[in-house]
C-alpha cells in the first residue's frame, strides 16, 4: 500500500490531559479544536507522517476560572502563543496494531522533541456518507516546565498546587481524502 492522505476530523476528535492537583488528586481537561494531517503508509510505516494543530484557547476543564487563569499569561498565554503543534520526524512499529511516532511537539513557544504511544490506526470504515474514516489513540507524558509552564504555589503542608508531569491522550478520527 502506498502512502494515503487523512484529514483529522475536528467534530470526532480531541486532546485530553490529566494533571495532579495538590499532590492528592488528578484534573482532567481538553483541548476541544484540533485539525491536522495524517499522511498513513501502512505497509512502511516509516514513510507516515502526522501534523496537527491545537488551538490552546478551546482548553476546557470545565470550571470558567481555572480556564481562564490557564489562558492568561501564568500558563498557555493563549493570547500570544495561539496553538499547539504536533510534527512528526519518525514513525515506527511498536507491537500489534500499534505505533510509535516520535516528533516536535511545541507548546508555549517552546518545542520539545516527544514520543506518542498510538493504538491503531483502525482499519478504514466507511461512513454513512460514504468517507471513509480511520482511528488512532495516541498517549505520553511531559514535564510542564520544560515547556516553560513553570506556574506553582507551594502548600502549607509541603508539596505544590501543580504537578509538573502532564499525561496526555489525543483520540483522533480522520477522513481519507480523494
Amino acid at each position: 500500500m502506498s502512502q494515503v492522505t487523512y484529514q483529522i476530523d475536528p467534530a470526532h476528535s480531541a486532546a485530553h490531559f490529566s494533571v495532579r492537583h495538590m499532590m492528592i488528586s488528578n484534573v482532567r481537561g481538553d483541548f476541544t479544536k484540533l485539525s491536522g494531517t495524517v499522511l498513513l503508509d501502512a505497509g512502511t510505516p516509516a514513510n507516515s507522517a502526522v501534523e496537527a494543530l491545537i488551538e490552546a484557547a478551546s482548553i476546557d476543564t470545565r470550571e470558567a476560572q481555572r480556564d481562564a487563569h490557564l489562558k492568561s499569561a501564568d500558563f498557555f498565554e493563549v493570547e500570544k502563543y495561539r496553538e499547539i503543534a504536533f510534527r512528526s520526524k519518525a514513525v515506527a512499529p511498536a507491537g500489534d496494531g500499534e505505533l510509535r511516532v516520535t516528533g516536535d511537539l511545541t507548546i508555549h513557544g517552546v518545542t520539545r522533541e516527544v514520543t506518542l504511544q498510538v493504538e491503531g490506526p483502525t482499519p478504514e470504515v466507511k461512513d454513512p456518507w460514504g468517507n471513509l474514516r480511520i482511528g488512532a489513540t495516541a498517549t505520553t507524558r511531559i514535564n510542564r516546565k520544560d515547556f516553560g509552564l513553570g506556574f506553582n504555589v507551594a502548600l502549607e503542608a509541603g508539596g505544590v498546587l501543580v504537578g509538573e508531569e502532564i499525561r496526555i491522550s489525543i483520540d483522533i478520527e480522520a477522513i481519507r481524502q480523494a
